[in-house]
């Protein structure tokens, strides 16, 4: 008979310093949902699958191990990963491990990774029996990372001090991650587009991504592009502005309307089957290795659209987790 969840969801930071402070809070987090018969998953750095893999030994084979650059690639992804595992075991308490917070990440995907840990308390209120653990590397990430870790995680576990409740724990306030964007760069493409001008749109895209050798995502690219503009004619006061532009190695894409988006886990939940509509944010997220929403100063908001251009002589395609068909 399956046992039925009766705690509520347990979301917790672990601030470790080391590879020996990981494991000493890491491991016995995992054998303990092993001892109790719970499904693992554990989601952390490359590095990290190598290191706990050996310090687990053999009972490494009933845990399921993720590379986080691949499933946390875009910090949107990983809501609807820890969603799937919990569905998959339903009435049944499982634990998972997750580490999308690293140096590795840039700016603005740290920031929408913060994002993510707070929203993971809204997204998981009502999912009883589900423990995640969340290392934070306190030795090296930045102390404002740390803070925000403190007030996204309800309870804290330190190499020095056992778990307690979080004090500065402010609940699933999304607001706070909602920083209004600098403006594109002087020199980007820009057009006012509507519903008559989006054939124009989409070309410019392509000539955009064709100039910036994006190869094998362009299509990617137009694809979003054109989802963010038809939510913009549809539900953004009919018109919007679009920019593009290349920096850093990465294509930027952004969409301006004075909409403004009420839903914080819009295009973090997977669209049920047989809903008509709603999935455009989704779709952007699916395809792109970074989605940014953010409110202007003068009203409206803005969608910011990242891909990466591929290195030149590559081949292969780095796009997102599934090719979906066009539905705004």
């Amino acid at each position: 008979e399956a046992l039925v969840m009766t705690d509520p969801f347990h979301h917790e930071a672990l601030l470790y310093a080391g590879d020996d402070d990981y494991l000493r809070g890491v491991v016995p987090f995992v054998r303990e949902g092993l001892d109790a018969g719970e499904p693992v998953l554990v989601a952390v750095p490359r590095e990290r699958v190598e290191l706990l893999r050996a310090a687990l030994g053999p009972a490494a084979d009933a845990v399921r191990f993720e590379v986080m650059e691949e499933l946390g690639r875009n910090p949107a992804w990983i809501i609807p990963a820890w969603a799937d595992f919990v569905e998959a075991h339903g009435g049944l308490p499982v634990r998972g491990v997750g580490e999308p917070v690293t140096l590795c990440r840039g700016p603005a995907a740290l920031l929408e990774c913060q994002r993510h840990e707070t929203l993971l308390n809204l997204a998981f209120a009502g999912h009883r029996g589900f423990r995640l653990l969340c290392p934070y590397d306190e030795g090296r990430l930045p102390d404002e990372v740390l803070s925000e870790a403190r007030r996204s995680h309800p309870w804290l576990s330190h190499h020095d001090a056992p778990r307690c409740p979080s004090e500065e724990f402010a609940g699933a306030d999304h607001r706070r991650h909602d920083l209004e964007l600098p403006d594109p760069p002087a020199w980007a493409s820009s057009m006012a587009v509507t519903a008559s001008s989006l054939r124009e749109a989409r070309a410019l895209v392509r000539d955009v991504a064709c100039a910036a050798r994006l190869g094998a995502r362009t299509g990617d690219l137009v694809l979003a592009v054109d989802e963010a503009l038809t939510n913009s004619i549809r539900h953004g006061g009919g018109s919007a502005q679009l920019a593009l532009w290349t920096s850093d190695g990465t294509l930027w894409a952004e969409v301006r309307d004075s909409g403004l988006l009420t839903d914080p886990l819009a295009g973090r939940v997977r669209p049920a089957a047989d809903s008509i509509g709603g999935r455009g944010l989704w779709l952007m997220h699916q395809v792109c290795d970074l989605v940014q929403i953010s409110p202007l100063a003068e009203g409206g908001q803005a969608t910011r659209l990242q891909i990466a251009v591929e290195p030149a002589g590559s081949s292969g395609s780095a796009g997102g987790q599934s090719g979906l068909a066009s539905s705004a």
